[in-house]
């Protein structure tokens, strides 16, 4: 009889042979796949991003900075993540080259059709199999798949992003790095009362008219640096005893800190207030989900895969995923 680990190992390249060559913080306690209660996996998808390429080389950028330059001691909560998240890497997912010159559309569509198939299987047999599914993007499109997923069990989203991604269709594209967050509120899968958005700071008028009449909760960058203790107060009432998905765009932060990144925006938030909104969330709530997007790698510049890194070390330290 197959086991999980038996589904899942033909879709991946495995760590050591990504062009990382590492796995996800290079832990001295290996940890095998049965053992583990996290378990990580890129997406290296750039086939729908309309401005900077560099998506591909998001798990790349974060596995290499989380083995080889950062320590997984995290000083400000005095504890080894491998002390607290028994992490296992399954590598990249293997997604199909179709492309030629002349074949460009029929790229996007057919690999977008193999994700729409794969990462919700993915995500379903992990979750069965008491895993925390995280996702290292890629372009924000993976959200999408991953939610419809974890939709049964009605989480609650918490998305950072210096966009909303609620547009209906972006470039003759229905499904793109612009549009998760509207397909997965008109389809169904996740109310808009159930997503709370975080650091938004670009958006056009139909995507805040959509915002609005779904009832999703905004707390946009100018929001958060003129009161941030309004915003921690709400998130600890709103995420008390909740399931939580957390979607975490690394263009959120201020454009210094994401120089990679594909669509950066200025006015961002800083890591001391992300920090502080990760700690708000209620230490009743449990994770259920995370994905990590728009992660860009150019010119042995490291600094966003540093800071998804120190992002997800605190997301996984967190209380809320000790249950």
């Amino acid at each position: 009889m197959k086991t999980t680990l038996d589904f899942l190992e033909p879709l991946f390249i495995i760590p050591e042979k990504t062009k990382a060559g590492y796995t996800f913080a290079d832990t001295p306690l290996k940890i095998t796949f049965n053992e583990s209660t996290v378990v990580f996996y890129g997406v290296p998808l750039d086939i729908t991003t309309t401005f900077g390429k560099g998506t591909a080389r998001g798990p790349e950028a974060i596995r290499l900075t989380s083995a080889r330059q950062i320590e997984t001691f995290v000083l400000d909560e005095r504890v080894d993540i491998y002390e607290r998240a028994k992490i296992y890497d399954l590598g990249d997912l293997r997604i199909p080259q179709h492309r030629t010159k002349k074949q460009n559309e029929n790229h996007v569509i057919r690999s977008l059709k193999y994700l729409d198939k794969t990462i919700p299987e993915i995500t379903d047999r992990l979750v069965r199999s008491n895993k925390l599914p995280v996702i290292m993007g890629g372009e924000h499109t993976v959200t999408y798949y991953s939610l419809r997923s974890l939709a049964k069990i009605k989480p609650i989203v918490i998305h950072f992003d210096a966009h909303r991604d609620m547009k209906s269709e972006y470039n003759g594209m229905k499904i793109c790095h612009t549009t998760p967050f509207y397909h997965l509120m008109n389809e169904g899968y996740i109310p808009g009362v159930n997503i709370i958005q975080i650091g938004i700071r670009q958006s056009d008028k139909q995507e805040n008219k959509t915002a609005e009449e779904n009832g999703v909760v905004t707390f946009d960058a100018w929001e958060i640096h003129r009161d941030i203790d309004t915003v921690l107060n709400y998130l600890k009432s709103a995420t008390f005893n909740k399931k939580l998905y957390i979607s975490f765009d690394i263009d959120v932060y201020d454009i210094p800190y994401v120089p990679c990144t594909g669509t950066p925006e200025p006015f961002g938030l800083n890591p001391f207030e992300i920090i502080e909104i990760i700690k708000s969330l209620d230490k009743s709530s449990k994770v259920v989900g995370i994905d990590i997007v728009e992660v860009g790698l150019r010119n042995s510049d490291y600094r966003e895969g540093a800071l998804a890194t120190q992002t997800l070390f605190r997301i996984l330290l967190h209380n809320c995923i000790m249950h």
